[in-house]
């Protein structure tokens, strides 16, 4: 050992007690008291400004300082109320950006229990910062209080660090007693030892060792903080309403977040008995998340303010919920601390995203976390459940993040073993979700990109029953409260609308390949979206998604293959013989086939109250929201036709409300103008300027192979990238963001996020058509971004689309793009000074012109 390697305590005694302090030591002194840890701490910085060491004090409680302002110490305050990560990553940059041989003091670890309540999460903070400060080279003080940590607690930081030492104060005498003294040994090193003036006298004799052990009190296993905070709020429940409410308040910070607007909300509907009764169900630590506060506040809400009416009408929960500090335990516990940093550094966000990802869906859980999965797959058996993101951040208002983060079914088949393992995968891919392209791009666009994103998780019990080897519910969908997508003046808009399919909710909410999801219209529910009647089949819902026994995955099948299925109730309040399709397949010989069914909805409207009862639950959360609000349900039903509904989610919809009336010009001349009609767009009233129109011509497109038609999705993305700032509009055919290129260009949302204006059109020649995806992720996104959305179905009366007006101005993809020669044929960049869009949302019209040409004077 290099003697330049050794670093003094300050205590002359200790220092031969424990040979020496090496570079790359961390200490940790166990005490009753800060004061005792100041006295060491107070040698140790005195001897290190002797020997002209660097000496750096981080301070983050609120007790006592440790070290005395000295313009020989540099003093870091940290700010450890702002949660584990960001506290953890500011401590990690300040010592890179310190380097090596530095000395450090760090406040008492004990008080970060005031601001992040569990044991766990200071344990992380431990494993996390310490192997960092051996590899610099530092030697770092800190301390906790004794007979206030767990075990398991104190093992790992016992694992971790260098040196652990007992000091104790005993008839007004110090003692020191060495626990670990890691790469030293010494026959003595680890008996007590009395310090006196700078000497250290040993305890070895047994009667002295056993008097002083004998006035000193050992601790039984604690529980986690976190759960002796709980364990005392359930004697609060017999206190004064005004005391329960203080309690509650404390409890919220510490499952829900910070105050908000949705913490205030939950302040006012959530009692203390909720409270506890959602502790009750979580795993570990932490907060629950967005998506789970959604489900629970949206349910309180119907249960107080609904009275009776929704009672007996709403499918109870028994979710569980994963809590935040197991996603960071998680990431500390295998190792993968130091590259979470690195990522959520302004160099590393993308660079270090992949790798992190890899690595999250391969890791480890902690054993007694572990256990706690086990007894929560016992409570579910073998019911299917789904395991959904619920970071800190989503279904708030202002960020949804919808369908940015997984979610995962589970089909919960097979041995006890295999249940588990699929469990803990599917967790896995939920925690690596929070690394995916699409997730990075919506927090760096939201300025939120260095923000904490704690990723809790939901888990529910799939709503459904078994029907023949599968499992579904009857009916899923989303619902929002106020309907901005119109195609009939007479729509209330306030009744709201619901984006409804038969089987699982999920094509509901992604815009599926080659079907359609019901849009319903909550104040006339057969009111059918513009369409000929010969094309209802078509733009109508043809496959299922469920989950199936055989093969324990969600599968999706033909509804062709379920109509023989016992539903155990009347299947005809889905489905109704599809005539139209039967004269058709006789036409072309087919005389002996049955008669196919279309999903289209009609008894279940007609013979249930299935769609006032959504309605007036729309209509309830979005007044006690005092904002639209989005959900996601599910509904079964039984032989009586009487229906439960399962309410899964709700956030605020993110949009920029209905606007004011727009008065529109009129044209002169109809072959002029780019296009105009009526309804089928969102948005509310506007009039917005236009500096670029980006177009894509139906048949050129048509035309491509596949991997042309991606490799045009690749180039609008460069597009959007270069042109933010602009105002564009993206004019295309069919679906913008379809998975299927011949259903329209395969862009993700982020590839046209700049755009001000997005148009699908329809081409029936071609095959295309736009899709009324309302309610969809995509349409979440358009609406939340503030993207302007208008849908031209060209063969319908009181349109106009005259897309030749673009196309004949001059392409300027390459001289605006240098290289994208290849793509002229199929990308029309046209500059469009003094054109502008108009929409009002009361009269349903809307247009789109160069106004200096064409107002009537």
């Amino acid at each position: 050992m290099n003697l330049h390697d050794k670093v003094s305590t300050g205590l002359e005694g200790l220092d031969q007690v424990i040979d020496n302090l090496r570079l790359g030591d961390n200490v940790v002194w166990q005490t009753d008291s800060v004061s005792d840890y100041k006295k060491m701490a107070d040698y140790f910085a005195r001897k290190a400004k002797m020997d002209n060491m660097r000496l750096v004090y981080i301070r983050f409680a609120s007790h006592e300082q440790i070290l005395g302002d000295s313009q020989d110490i540099k003093i870091y305050h940290v700010d450890a109320s702002k949660g584990f990560e960001s506290f953890a990553t500011e401590i990690y940059s300040l010592i890179k950006k310190e380097g090596k041989r530095v000395m450090y003091v760090f406040d008492c670890l004990t008080d970060l229990l005031k601001y992040w309540h569990s044991d766990l999460m200071i344990g992380n903070f431990f494993k996390a910062t310490c192997p960092y400060l051996y590899e610099l080279d530092t030697v770092a003080y800190f301390a906790i209080i004794r007979n206030f940590h767990t075990y398991s607690t104190i093992a790992g930081i016992r694992e971790t660090t260098q040196l652990l030492l007992d000091i104790y104060q005993v008839n007004n005498k110090t003692y020191i007693h060495p626990l670990k003294v890691w790469q030293r040994y010494s026959p003595t090193m680890f008996f007590p030892h009395l310090i006196q003036d700078r000497e250290a006298i040993c305890i070895t004799a047994s009667s002295d060792a056993s008097e002083l052990f004998t006035n000193i009190h050992r601790g039984e296993n604690r529980l986690d903080y976190w759960n002796v905070i709980f364990n005392k709020a359930k004697k609060v429940m017999n206190f004064s309403l005004k005391q329960q409410e203080e309690t509650k308040k404390r409890l919220m910070y510490m499952l829900i977040g910070s105050d908000s607007r949705m913490f205030q909300l939950c302040d006012r509907y959530l009692t203390l008995r909720d409270i506890l009764m959602i502790a009750s169900r979580e795993v570990g630590t932490g907060f629950i998340g967005g998506k789970s506060v959604g489900m629970l506040l949206a349910r309180k809400i119907l249960e107080i303010e609904g009275k009776d009416r929704f009672t007996s009408l709403l499918e109870p929960h028994d979710s569980f919920y994963i809590g935040s500090d197991v996603f960071y335990t998680y990431i500390v516990q295998n190792g993968w601390w130091r590259l979470r940093a690195k990522q959520k550094t302004q160099d590393g966000y993308y660079k270090y995203a992949p790798e992190l990802k890899d690595k999250l869906l391969h890791g480890e859980f902690p054993k007694d976390i572990q256990e706690q999965f086990v007894q929560m797959l016992e409570y579910f058996g073998q019911s299917p459940i789904i395991i959904r993101s619920s970071s800190l951040l989503e279904d708030n208002f202002g960020n949804a993040f919808a369908g940015k983060y997984e979610s995962v079914f589970c089909v919960n088949q097979g041995t006890p073993e295999d249940r588990y393992e699929a469990f803990e995968q599917a967790i896995r891919i939920v925690y690596a979700s929070t690394m995916n392209e699409d997730a990075l791009d919506y927090r760096m666009n939201r300025g939120l990109s260095y923000q904490d994103e704690q990723m809790a998780i939901l888990v529910q019990r799939v709503s459904g029953d078994q029907y023949g080897e599968y499992f579904f519910p009857h009916i899923a969908g989303v619902g929002n409260s106020s309907n901005l997508y119109v195609w009939d003046e007479s729509i209330d808009m306030n009744s709201g609308m619901l984006r409804l399919v038969f089987g699982l909710g999920t094509r509901a909410v992604d815009r599926t390949d080659g079907d359609y999801a019901k849009v319903v219209c909550l104040d006339n529910p057969l009111r059918i979206p513009p369409m000929a009647y010969e094309d209802q089949n078509k733009f109508s819902q043809h496959r299922l998604d469920l989950l199936s026994f055989t093969d324990n995955v969600l599968v999706s099948r033909d509804l062709d293959e379920i109509v023989p299925l016992d539903l155990k109730t009347d299947k005809k309040l889905f489905m109704s013989p599809d005539h139209i399709t039967a004269a058709y397949m006789r036409e072309l010989g087919y005389k002996d086939r049955k008669i196919p069914y279309i999903l289209d909805f009609k008894k279940l409207f007609t013979n249930t109250e299935i769609t006032s009862v959504m309605r007036e639950m729309l209509a309830l959360l979005s007044k006690a929201y005092d904002y639209p609000v989005d959900i996601e349900f599910t509904a079964n039903l039984n032989k009586d036709n009487l229906f439960k509904i399962n309410l899964l989610q709700c956030r605020p919809l993110q949009t920029k409300g209905l606007g004011n009336t727009v008065k529109i010009p009129e044209l002169t001349n109809d072959k002029d103008c780019f296009f105009s009609g009526k309804g089928n767009f969102m948005g509310g009233s506007v009039r917005l300027p236009i500096d670029f129109v980006v177009f894509i011509p139906g048949n050129t497109y048509l035309e491509l192979n596949e991997q042309g038609k991606y490799a045009v999705a690749r180039q609008i993305g460069l597009i959007n990238k270069e042109m933010k700032g602009k105002n564009v509009m993206l004019v295309g055919p069919g679906r913008w963001g379809s998975t299927t290129p011949s259903l329209g260009v395969p862009v993700h949302f982020t590839e046209l996020c700049n755009m001000t204006v997005i148009c699908e059109y329809s081409s029936r020649k071609s095959g295309f058509m736009p899709e009324l995806s309302y309610g969809s992720h995509f349409f979440q996104d358009i609406v939340e971004t503030g993207i302007f959305y208008v849908a031209i179905f060209d063969e319908h009366k009181d349109v106009i689309f005259n897309p030749d007006r673009v196309l004949k101005e001059e392409n300027m993809l390459n001289s605006l793009f240098p290289g994208s020669k290849q793509f002229s044929d199929v990308i029309h960049i046209t500059k469009t000074a003094g054109m502008e869009i108009y929409s009002d949302i009361v009269t349903q019209v809307f247009r789109c012109f160069w106004l200096d040409l064409y107002i009537k004077s």
